[in-house]
């Protein structure tokens, strides 16, 4: 028997991270990685902590995972979802593990941002994707996404980004 609550529907899912993608440009307005994720208690669909990029090492999911752990026990994690705008790097998916975080959504690959990204001495590639991070794992953490619907809207804050960083 799964510990962990059925996932949010497709239209809240889709919600969670149209917030995601305002936390993005918020973190882009401080010129900062237009990067955006939350934090949402799966039984109550609460919205419990949000996160930006705020530099190389200081990602919104695994910053938020470090928050998270700090302040909630790993059995309740277990219970909750990260939502971010773009599925986690190997970095942050490591964090996300250790913090026992039961369920990541992400709206657009990664890999959708390598045109954008490719020059940048700020976004360096590491071709590994949360997916296979999480399997090499000894719990399961469930992983959907991503959402194409969203990649306008989350590639919309990259546009012009990448050239100057």
């Amino acid at each position: 028997m799964s510990t962990t609550p059925a996932p949010a529907s497709h239209e809240k899912m889709l919600e969670y991270l149209r917030e995601c993608i305002q936390v993005a440009k918020r973190a882009r307005s401080m010129d900062y990685h237009p990067f955006g994720s939350i934090l949402v208690e799966d039984a109550t669909g609460k919205v419990l902590l949000q996160h930006g990029n705020f530099g190389p090492v200081f990602h919104a999911e695994s910053e938020l995972a470090r928050v998270a752990a700090l302040n909630f026990k790993p059995e309740f994690l277990r219970k909750c979802t990260l939502y971010t705008s773009v599925e986690p790097c190997v970095m942050c998916s490591g964090a996300c593990y250790w913090a026992n975080i039961g369920t990541i959504v992400y709206a657009m690959p990664g890999a959708e941002l390598e045109p954008l990204t490719k020059d940048s001495k700020e976004c360096p590639k590491m071709e590994l994707t949360c997916r296979e991070v999480f399997s090499r794992g000894s719990r399961k953490a469930n992983v959907i996404g991503p959402f194409p619907e969203l990649y306008d809207e989350v590639l919309a804050d990259h546009y012009g980004y990448w050239e100057n960083h």
